[in-house]
């Protein structure tokens, strides 16, 4: 997380969560173990960053999740690159 960051708003990461609920099981289950770590200490830029990587359809966010594919274009950006990376530890 950025520490340098400000925690970002409980009812903008109330409504990240909710939109994190995918239709692939294994997204759901890497997303709760992400938001159960480190939801309270998201900054702005790491809803920002969440938000760009839901707006992904599951599979395409799958591989991202899995190794398969690495972030391009706008996504290659290093807020997603950081989030990604907590996202695949989780």
């Amino acid at each position: 997380m950025d520490l340098t960051s400000h925690q970002s708003d409980p009812l903008r990461r109330a409504r990240l969560r909710w939109r994190a609920r995918r239709g692939l099981l294994e997204n759901d289950l890497i997303f709760e173990r992400f938001f159960s770590r480190y939801e309270h200490d998201l900054s702005d830029a790491d809803v920002g960053a969440l938000t760009r990587l839901l707006e992904l359809s599951d599979n395409d966010l799958m591989d991202l999740l899995l190794v398969r594919k690495e972030p391009e274009g706008e996504l290659a950006d290093p807020d997603v690159i950081r989030v990604l990376e907590l996202l695949r530890n989780a």
